[in-house]
């Protein structure tokens, strides 16, 4: 169950895609296409565990463009195929995500991706940078799917 955070405690992005629900979800739920896109601009990833089930971690390192490795590592809440993933982040800095995927007619999708924190102090942190940085990583969604789906 998603946490019901104030309004003041999460970083709420949400954007629509042209690819029908299943196709979204899966980019999401199979590290070979998650391991693509996930990152602001210039990242990479290595995914050194991916288990994909409530209670499975999700343990990787973010490559910097410039320099830096940001060592991630995430226990997986709640999965409901192909409506909602739910995890923790088990790093610093430590909040919730929930990512919502819901039909909004044949071939378009709405993700709703919902950064959870414990206070207003730490969210504000994330805040002046993640916003910016999460529509990145929906660019970069976006792109793979086009690369994956020409056409549709």
């Amino acid at each position: 169950m998603i946490a019901s955070p104030k309004p003041d405690q999460e970083i709420v992005t949400v954007r629509a895609l042209d690819f029908p629900k299943e196709r979204v979800y899966t980019a999401w739920s199979n590290p070979d296409q998650l391991k693509v896109w996930w990152g602001p601009n210039g990242f990479s990833n290595t995914f050194e565990i991916f288990d994909f089930r409530p209670g499975g971690r999700w343990k990787f390192v973010m490559h910097g463009p410039e320099k830096g490795n940001y060592k991630n590592e995430c226990e997986f809440i709640q999965i409901d195929e192909p409506n909602l993933i739910y995890w923790k982040r088990l790093t610093q800095p430590l909040f919730h995500v929930g990512a919502t995927f819901e039909e909004m007619e044949s071939e378009r999708t709405r993700v709703t991706f919902r950064m959870i924190f414990d206070s207003v102090e730490e969210c504000n942190k994330i805040k002046r940078f993640a916003l910016e940085k999460n529509e990145e990583n929906f660019d970069k969604l976006n792109n793979l799917l086009k690369t994956l789906y020409p056409g549709k």
